[in-house]
């Protein structure tokens, strides 16, 4: 009774083991698939592009999303936009942060 019992136990955790394993894998992949497709969207790298190109310049937050008919597109133009500002705004205030730690 003793061994059974035991043995059972193993099983369980060897069992319960692979899940927690395998359920962690899962986990990682669909982030990597949506920065996959966001770097395959047109729209995205536009709205990345011209997002970070805008925050360079020093001019508002105001993404052209009249450029692209579908809805589709123009949340992923608005998305690309806002990361790419949002990294170069990010930027600079690092550096600026940098900066003032030096002196």
């Amino acid at each position: 009774m003793y061994r059974l019992s035991t043995f059972a136990t193993a099983i369980a955790i060897c069992l319960g083991t692979t899940a927690v394993l395998n359920s962690s894998s899962h986990v990682t992949q669909p982030t990597r698939n949506v920065e996959a497709s966001f770097a395959a969207d047109g729209a995205f790298r536009d709205g990345l592009y011209l997002g970070k190109l805008t925050a360079d310049r020093g001019q508002p937050f105001r993404p052209g999303i009249g450029r692209w008919s579908s809805e589709q597109d123009r949340a992923m133009f608005t998305a690309g936009y806002r990361r790419g500002y949002r990294e170069v705004v990010a930027n600079a205030q690092a550096y600026a942060e940098r900066a003032r730690s030096a002196e």
